[in-house]
C-alpha cells in the first residue's frame, strides 16, 4: 500500500513537472510589429469599422423597412425607455438595468434603486453611475421590485446592439424588437402584461400625442416595442478607436496599437468581429478543458488570488446557467464600452477586466498570455470605450 502511493504521488509529481516545463519552454506567439497604417488596413481587412457619426449612415447599416427609424419614434422611445410606470411596481424602467448618464436622465433612475435595495460589497454601480455602460454593474439583472435573474445572470450592455444579430445569453432572440417586448413582459424585468402597457399609455396625454405622431394606428404594444427598437438603435458609441479608424494615429497609445496587434493576431477578432465587436455570433465557452497544459503555467501576482474551478467553467457558475440548450453555446458579448461592464461573465463572476482577457486567453483560445499581452489588450479595449453619438438633431 505504501509503495502504491509512493509510486502514485511519484507519477503525479513527474506529469506535473514535464507539463510545467513544457508550457515554460513553448515560446509565446510572435506577433508582429506594424506601422500604423499597416496596423489600420489590418483591422480593416478583418472587418474593424468605425462607428457612423451621421444619422444617414447610421441607417444605412441598420434601419428596417418593416420599423424605419423617425425622429418621432426616437422621441417617443427615449420617453418609453426612462419611464418607471412601464413596471408593474412603477420603480423600474428600461434604463434602470441599461444605464448610461444622457441628459442626467439615468442617474436618478439607478440612485432610487440603490437606495432600496441592501448595500453589496460586489456592486459596482455605485461608483459608475454616470459610466457610457449600458449595464447596471450588478453581478445579477434586478427588475422589478428587485426581483433577480432566475439564472442569476449578469445584465448585457445595450449599446451598440444596432449591430447585433443575436440577444440574450443565449443568443435565442433576433431583434431589438422582441427583446424589448419580451423585457416589458418578463416576470424579472419590468413584469406587466400587454393590456397594462397600453391602459397605462392611453392614460397620458403626452403618449396620446407622441405615438400619434410616430404610427398611423396610434398606442398599440407592437408599436411600443417598435419605438423602443428605434430608438436603442440610435445608442451607438464612437471613441478613440472609430478615430483611429479615421485616419487619426494619435488617438491610440503604442501600448493600445500593440494590444490591437494581439486581438487581432491571437484570434480574439474570430468572435469579437464587426462594429461592435460581438454580438453577431454565438459560440461555445469554455472550449479547453481546464486540465490542459496552458492550465499550469500561471500568471503571477503580487498577491495572487485563489480561483475556484468547477466542472463547467474556469469560475464559480452561480444560477447554473449553461447557455443555449444548455450546450455551453453562448452569444458573443459587445466589447464595446466593455472596459466600464465589469463584472464580466454570465453570471458576473469575474470583477477585473485583466483576469476576463486571461480567461479567455487560456480557456478559449488555447494560449498563455503575459502579464504585457494582457495589459496591451486591455489599453487597446479601452480605446473602445466611448459616448454615445447624439444623433437626435443628425439628418
Amino acid at each position: 500500500m505504501k509503495k502504491l502511493l509512493f509510486y502514485t504521488l511519484l507519477l503525479a509529481i513527474v506529469v506535473i513537472t514535464t507539463m510545467t516545463t513544457i508550457a515554460y519552454l513553448t515560446p509565446p506567439k510572435k506577433v508582429p510589429n506594424y506601422s500604423d497604417a499597416a496596423l489600420r488596413e489590418l483591422a480593416i481587412t478583418k472587418g474593424h469599422k468605425a462607428i457612423p457619426s451621421s444619422l444617414g449612415e447610421l441607417k444605412a447599416l441598420v434601419d428596417d423597412v418593416s420599423n424605419p427609424i423617425t425622429h418621432e419614434k426616437m422621441t417617443l422611445g427615449a420617453e418609453l425607455f426612462f419611464d418607471t410606470n412601464l413596471s408593474k411596481g412603477g420603480k423600474t424602467s428600461c434604463a434602470t438595468c441599461h444605464s448610461f448618464d444622457r441628459d442626467l436622465k439615468n442617474s436618478g433612475a439607478l440612485l432610487q434603486m440603490l437606495t432600496q435595495k441592501e448595500p453589496k460589497t460586489n456592486d459596482c454601480a455605485a461608483c459608475h453611475l454616470r459610466d457610457q455602460s449600458g449595464v447596471d454593474r450588478f453581478t445579477f439583472s434586478q427588475g422589478d421590485k428587485d426581483t433577480v435573474h432566475p439564472n442569476l445572470l449578469n445584465t448585457q450592455t445595450i449599446l451598440n446592439t444596432a449591430f447585433a444579430k443575436h440577444f440574450t445569453w443565449s443568443g435565442e432572440v433576433a431583434t431589438i424588437r422582441e427583446q424589448s417586448a419580451n423585457s416589458l413582459l418578463a416576470h424579472h424585468k419590468l413584469n406587466m402584461t400587454k393590456e397594462d402597457i397600453n391602459s397605462t399609455l392611453a392614460k397620458n396625454p403626452r403618449y396620446q400625442k407622441l405615438f400619434a405622431e410616430a404610427f398611423e394606428d396610434g398606442i398599440t404594444f407592437e408599436n411600443t416595442a417598435k419605438a423602443l427598437e428605434a430608438y436603442v438603435k440610435t445608442l451607438v458609441t464612437r471613441g478613440a478607436y472609430d478615430r483611429f479608424l479615421d485616419g487619426d494615429d494619435t488617438a491610440m497609445s503604442g501600448t493600445a496599437k500593440r494590444g490591437l496587434a494581439n486581438f487581432i493576431n491571437h484570434g480574439c477578432k474570430g468572435c469579437h468581429s464587426g462594429r461592435a465587436f460581438g454580438g453577431e455570433s454565438i459560440q461555445r465557452f469554455p472550449l479547453r478543458e481546464f486540465a490542459q497544459l496552458y492550465d499550469v503555467k500561471f500568471n503571477f501576482e503580487f498577491f495572487p488570488e485563489p480561483r475556484r474551478l468547477d466542472d463547467e467553467f474556469p469560475f464559480k457558475n452561480s444560477g447554473g446557467y449553461l447557455g443555449k440548450e444548455d450546450a455551453h453555446l453562448f452569444r458573443v458579448p459587445i466589447l464595446r464600452n466593455v472596459t466600464k461592464t465589469s463584472p464580466y461573465f454570465h453570471n458576473g463572476a469575474v470583477p477585473k477586466i485583466r483576469e476576463a482577457v486571461d480567461i479567455m486567453g487560456r480557456h478559449q483560445l488555447g494560449r498563455h498570455l503575459t502579464l504585457e499581452q494582457i495589459d496591451e489588450i486591455v489599453a487597446f479595449l479601452r480605446t473602445l470605450e466611448g459616448e454615445i453619438v447624439d444623433y437626435r438633431s443628425a439628418k
